[in-house]
């Protein structure tokens, strides 16, 4: 047994009066239902690669390949920022994560006149009211623009919206994926994992052994994640520091994010790049910060990363650094904690988003008990909630 393992055993009552009913089995489900992500994907695949054709992704002329835009708001964001590299690399195309929000707001400013475009949007929901207005506003003012859906809900707006159009294709994966807690946990990664399939639309099979990876590394990792974020949380610890580089700064920023959303706010979490933390940012940290490197697999960023964790620890910023890395390698004095989201062979930081997103989410769970919240519906005052309201769409 686990700590996570330990909430799922509760009696149903017990669950249902500690807002226990969904998070924890939404958090530990996430390897089993990659693989029914994954099925979707293989389902739907031959009518992708026609979608990505007309798109022009693989067009023979590489300036004739269009600008893709990653969508999504809040954690929906995270996901294209955490599959950029990887698509740029094997796409060969420009690939851009923006936020719907921004999209809404600065829409003339970021899309160019006559300059093609696909749009892929991520969406837990396919409600999102700033998601919804920029493809509406983009259906009727550039008919022009590809739309690429992928959603976790068959009846959202978004899917409707898009329904018999031959400029959209929407893609919803299962059920069991449209967390019913408040913070999207299981969604955010299977939506990571069918990103991770589109990129290798075309020569799938060299995703089929990764894909495996990740899902025997998700498996390994969940209950020693749990395990730590459980002792975590019994530390005198207010405040959370993250870092990442390249795919693992997504995860850094959805893990602080998570941190944030879980406790309404009592455990105050930031991130940053690894480098980008000593111009500025670095003056939050003190003795009351769990600081978290999700730590390269690439030799030479790794070394950035680990002089930065050794200069955190001769300033005694501090009390408590965790690395968490891609394989089992030990780093001396790197950090008081080590966890290893281990796989064989190991994988490159482009496919470990999913896999380390878990500890992220395990020491929101933690920290959000640690406050006598409900993990469930962890916003006492409402200032947040499951589907964003109250968002007035201006012309």
């Amino acid at each position: 047994m686990n700590a996570l393992s330990n909430l799922l055993a509760l009696p149903e009552t017990e669950k249902a009066e500690r807002g226990l009913r969904h998070t924890p089995a939404e958090i530990a489900q996430q390897p089993q239902t990659w693989r029914s992500t994954f099925e979707v994907f293989c389902r739907r695949r031959e009518e992708i690669i026609g979608f990505l054709g007309q798109a022009g992704v693989w067009a023979e002329d590489p300036a004739s390949r269009p600008t893709v835009l990653l969508l999504g708001a809040g954690t929906s964001d995270y996901i294209g920022q955490s599959l950029t590299y990887l698509l740029r690399k094997l796409w060969l195309c420009e690939v851009t994560a923006v936020p719907s929000t921004d999209l809404l707001t600065h829409q003339q400013e970021i899309i160019l006149p006559h300059r093609r475009y696909l749009w892929i949007s991520f969406s837990r929901s396919g409600d999102s009211p700033e998601g919804v207005a920029v493809l509406e506003r983009a259906l009727e003012a550039r008919p022009d623009i590809l739309h690429l859906i992928v959603t976790c809900n068959a009846r959202g707006r978004m899917v409707r919206e898009t329904a018999g159009r031959k400029q959209a294709l929407s893609i919803c994966l299962d059920d069991a994926v449209n967390d019913r807690g408040l913070a999207m946990t299981s969604s955010f990664s299977n939506m990571v994992v069918f990103g991770q399939c589109l990129a290798h639309a075309r020569d799938f099979q060299r995703y089929v052994n990764v894909f495996e990876n990740v899902v025997q590394a998700g498996k390994r990792f969940l209950p020693a994640a749990a395990d730590c974020g459980a002792e975590l949380s019994r530390l005198p610890l207010t405040k959370a520091y993250m870092v990442g580089s390249g795919p693992l700064r997504a995860v850094a920023r959805e893990s602080a994010l998570k941190l944030l959303e879980l406790t309404a706010g009592k455990t105050l979490s930031m991130s940053e790049s690894a480098l980008g933390l000593r111009h500025g940012p670095m003056a939050a940290l003190d003795e009351n910060t769990l600081f978290i490197c999700f730590l390269s697999g690439s030799p030479r960023v790794q070394k950035f990363e680990l002089d930065l964790l050794e200069e955190i620890c001769q300033k005694g910023l501090v009390r408590h650094r965790i690395v968490v890395a891609g394989n089992g390698q030990l780093f001396d004095n790197a950090s008081e904690q080590e966890l290893a989201s281990i796989s064989a062979p190991v994988l490159t930081d482009d496919y470990r988003p999913p896999v380390d997103v878990i500890f992220g989410q395990l020491l929101g769970l933690f920290f959000s008990l640690k406050w006598n919240l409900q993990p469930d519906t962890p916003s006492p005052t409402g200032a947040i909630s499951r589907v964003v309201h109250n968002v007035t769409i201006h012309a």
